[in-house]
């Protein structure tokens, strides 16, 4: 496997904590077989157009194109959306070597929010004329994300003239009748189609995710050879202990069902796997929180929030799974050479490496909360790379869409979230 999941540390040895005992575990990964073999069923009967994005490479043959004419003629690309229009791009564009572009490279900006002040110092600092804006919306009535278009187009038409915002916009959003589409229709910009059938939170394999990545120079194939490693070794598990998602579902469903532990903090030792985090947080908030149901994900980062969070992981209520991403870090970065004179409490830096410094206090965290009896899952990648990154997200996705069928939800929806878009737009009409 590309990547080492260890749930050891979510399986009980002793009474008296909240992980799992051998039994309990064995039996939530039985449920599994049902849903795995639904799972087999809707891939074959391509039920679920996200299982197949793997093998989309050829399909993306025009975002290339695309990718490279953009990477020649922009000094700046803003991506314009919210939720997983935009942080799908962003989980993997945080792989480049340099996302703010390097020489002759444009910049990439995701802005994801509709603060006036922000969206105001954005404009200011770019160069109009020669920056490219992608505007996506999976439905084409998403009211932030067409508010964020409606201004830059403005801005950008008042140096250009409308006639010339075709070499500046592009829009992707879903195939028919839609606010987005149709303006966009008019005023001849370049649309792409988002898969109806995809939602967007789970569409970081398809182009809305791949566009932005594939700008900034990330291999979008090595990305899907990964994803589809994965997704291969569950439809093809004999049984669900063979298929890490499936290990994970049964983690995080029996944790919530036979202990209450309905908070999962997902913590990577590793900066560019921050927006990776906020990716996950998404995809289990609005898959699993459901009918009076929910495993609430909580974003954290290693070391940071060891200075921040962990006084309340360790000695607040029993409620949360941990599940810790590492790289190999031993070894790496510069060495620390000098030492503060007569302060014993430092004397073991000297002469380490930075890295060695990042993993030893990765694995302090981690056994100071087993140590406390609380369930720690642990992740290893070798190293981060598309393919390391690819079979994440496609482990995740998978791993969410197993517990939804182990909690009898559907993990494609989000039918609450209508009233309050409902309400924003009376809000919107009573300012006039």
């Amino acid at each position: 496997m590309i990547y080492h999941q260890d749930i050891n540390g979510c399986i009980a040895r002793e009474p008296g904590t909240t992980r799992l005992s051998d039994h309990a575990f064995e039996d939530v990964l039985k449920d599994c077989s049902p849903a795995l073999n639904r799972l087999r069923k809707a891939y074959e009967n391509h039920e679920l157009p996200l299982l197949h994005l793997p093998n989309a490479g050829g399909q993306l043959s025009t975002a290339v194109k695309l990718a490279d004419k953009i990477r020649c003629r922009a000094g700046q690309v803003v991506v314009l959306g919210t939720g997983g229009s935009s942080l799908g791009g962003r989980t993997l564009a945080a792989l480049a070597e340099d996302p703010r572009g390097g020489p002759g490279e444009p910049q990439i900006h995701f802005f994801d929010n509709i603060d006036p002040h922000s969206l105001d110092r954005l404009l200011d600092r770019l160069d109009l004329r020669s920056t490219v804006f992608i505007t996506i919306s999976k439905s084409g009535k998403t009211t932030s994300t067409i508010g964020q278009f409606l201004i830059c187009l403005t801005a950008v038409s008042k140096l250009v003239g409308e006639a010339a915002l075709t070499e500046n916009f592009i829009v992707i959003t879903e195939p028919g009748n839609n606010p987005l589409r149709e303006y966009a229709t008019r005023l001849s910009l370049r649309i792409l189609d988002h898969d109806p059938d995809i939602s967007g939170r789970f569409s970081v394999l398809s182009l809305v995710g791949q566009l932005p990545a594939m700008i900034v120079g990330i291999d979008s194939k090595a990305v899907l050879a990964g994803s589809q490693a994965v997704l291969r070794s569950t439809l093809e598990a004999r049984q669900p202990r063979d298929s890490e998602p499936a290990c994970g579902a049964a983690l995080a469903v029996g944790l919530a069902k036979k202990h209450g532990v309905t908070v999962n903090v997902l913590m990577p030792y590793c900066d560019r796997l921050e927006s990776f985090a906020l990716w996950h947080r998404q995809l289990f908030a609005e898959s699993l929180g459901k009918n009076g149901f929910g495993i609430t994900p909580i974003n954290a980062l290693g070391t940071v929030d060891q200075h921040s969070q962990l006084q309340l992981y360790l000695d607040g209520p029993p409620d949360k799974m941990f599940t810790f991403i590492t790289t190999d870090t031993l070894g790496l970065g510069k060495r620390l050479e000098f030492s503060l004179a007569d302060d014993p409490t430092v004397d073991g830096l000297y002469g380490h490496a930075i890295g060695d410094l990042m993993a030893a206090e990765y694995q302090a965290t981690a056994q100071a909360l087993i140590d406390k009896g609380r369930p720690v899952r642990r992740f290893h990648l070798d190293s981060l790379t598309e393919e390391t990154l690819g079979a994440l997200l496609m482990h995740f996705m998978l791993e969410v869409i197993l517990a939804a069928d182990l909690l009898g939800l559907n993990a494609f929806d989000q039918p609450a979230v209508e009233h309050g878009k409902s309400l924003a737009r009376h809000y919107l009409g009573k300012f006039k």
